[in-house]
């Protein structure tokens, strides 16, 4: 098939690339947002799919909305079979979705109807789920509410932050959508629609959503950091300065809450329930280091506390 590929960040890439490299279809374009500003240098930078894109000498879209006549335009010239989408970052209009013969094709990194919107795999991981995966569908006009052509599933480890499951769901989840459209180009493939159960949803994760807060469980706020680790990150606040915060050993002791206590062992933090171990922390302006280390060149005060 003659495809359109729509999509933006690094978990797009392993899905675009097995387009490329396909022997059955052609991708004849790629649609990503907007080159923007990224980086501790502030450059301009294109996507992580644009840049693939620009690699392989394939045409690049960047309409600043999908609704944009120019770009309306630019698809029907296209005549695509059809557009598979990993993560493209912006709603579609219906007249953009009625172009391709066989529609608009999205893989979605959760178990749908669970999970639906932005943050899938931070959402299942700061639930608690035990395990999570990802789904091929229709896109239609509601928010991830189309048939689901398969699933994949996967399970959370402990350990898992949001970028190491969301690298593992990349790759299966490319593997999946590759076969999805084969499917559906045979037409031994058949949508079905989403059940009305189990329905959940997964809101964009900001700065905000990574301030600790000390006051919950350990497990809760394990869960917290993994579910924002890398981006945007857990922190919290000493004396008035950020640290950024790693993923956390949970421990059996107790402590106050908020309290530090710095021990040859490492550094440990009170919350709701008993304490964590800090592993990796970033101070403002400086590189992530042990947090034993960053303990003992900002010689804390006797009863510093976390904010």
């Amino acid at each position: 098939m003659r495809i359109v590929f729509a999509g933006t960040p690094e978990p797009a890439v392993p899905s675009l690339r097995r387009f490329v490299e396909s022997k059955r279809h052609e991708v004849i374009a790629v649609v990503t947002r907007p080159d923007a500003v990224a980086g501790r240098g502030r450059k301009v930078t294109r996507s992580p799919v644009g840049q693939l894109a620009d690699e392989h000498g394939i045409p690049v879209l960047t309409p600043r909305r999908p609704s944009e006549p120019e770009f309306v335009e630019q698809l029907l010239a296209l005549a695509p079979d059809c557009c598979p989408v990993v993560a493209y970052g912006a709603l579609l209009p219906q007249q953009v979705l009625d172009i391709p013969r066989f529609g608009w094709i999205n893989l979605h990194f959760s178990l749908l109807p669970a999970w639906r919107g932005a943050a899938p795999v931070q959402a299942a991981i700061d639930a608690g789920d035990e395990i999570t995966g990802a789904s091929t569908f229709q896109i239609e006009a509601g928010l991830d509410t189309g048939p689901v052509f398969g699933v994949v599933t996967e399970k959370i480890a402990v350990t898992d932050t949001a970028g190491t499951l969301l690298a593992r769901l990349a790759e299966t989840g490319a593997r999946l959508l590759e076969t999805t459209i084969d499917g559906v180009e045979d037409n031994t493939l058949q949508a079905i629609p989403q059940s009305t159960d189990g329905v959940s949803y997964a809101p964009k994760v900001v700065a905000e959503d990574g301030h600790i807060r000390w006051d919950q469980p350990a497990l809760a706020i394990s869960r917290r950091i993994r579910a924002v680790t890398p981006a945007p990150g857990a922190w919290t606040e000493i004396d008035g300065l950020r640290l950024k915060v790693g993923p956390v050993e949970m421990v059996e002791e107790a402590l106050p809450e908020r309290a530090i206590d710095v021990r040859k062992s490492g550094v440990f933090v009170g919350t709701a329930t008993t304490a964590v171990r800090l592993d990796q922390v970033q101070p403002q302006g400086k590189r992530m280091m042990a947090a034993l280390d960053w303990a003992r060149g900002a010689r804390l005060a006797p009863g510093a506390v976390v904010e």
